[in-house]
């Protein structure tokens, strides 16, 4: 997956109100109830039907690191999803997104500015229109390059124009060689 893509997610899983099942067994048993069977569950993880049956019973305890991933990344998809809504439509509607980055980061502007891609940490608060965005962008598979460019467009007005009081002949804020990149509600 992407590292914007992830990013938001793990943003939203700061709102879990119970922490997720940890044991193997645990989380077949949490995906077994939510698809209402073993074969569903088989299927979606690419493993046997028998495999599925025995974690449930608990007679496989440690599954392959590759199976492991796969199992959390799918419980942690399906947990709390009135939570995680809840979460989303706050930063949506009142409370925005914080998004904090070590990246690349310069603009396209008029001749003699200081236009060039330099390194730089941001920690900036964007507004709801925008997690809005980022959120509804990310749940219709969108790429990280289309997150990425959401995301400039947001540092652009947020951090560079400063809501439309500097730089106002701004056209293009390039966002490359993400290093770190952390989302908070």
């Amino acid at each position: 997956m992407s590292l914007f893509g992830n990013g938001l997610d793990a943003a939203v899983h700061k709102a879990f109100t119970r922490p997720t099942p940890k044991s193997a067994g645990a989380q077949m048993r949490y995906l077994v109830k939510q698809l209402k069977g073993t074969k569903a569950v088989a299927q979606m993880l690419r493993i046997s039907q028998r495999t599925v049956e025995r974690y449930v019973k608990d007679q496989i305890k440690k599954p392959r690191p590759d199976l492991a991933a796969r199992l959390e990344n799918e419980v942690k998809k399906r947990w709390q999803p009135q939570i995680r809504a809840k979460a989303r439509q706050k930063a949506a509607t009142t409370g925005g997104i914080v998004i904090d980055t070590r990246a690349r980061i310069g603009y396209t502007a008029p001749i003699g500015t200081t236009d060039e891609d330099r390194l730089r940490h941001l920690t900036v608060a964007l507004p709801p229109q925008y997690a809005a965005r980022l959120f509804d962008a990310h749940e219709q598979g969108a790429t990280d390059q289309q997150l990425q460019q959401i995301a400039a467009e947001a540092l652009k007005e947020v951090y560079f124009q400063d809501g439309g009081r500097r730089a106002g002949q701004l056209e293009e804020v390039r966002f490359t060689d993400v290093e770190h990149l952390e989302f908070d509600l």
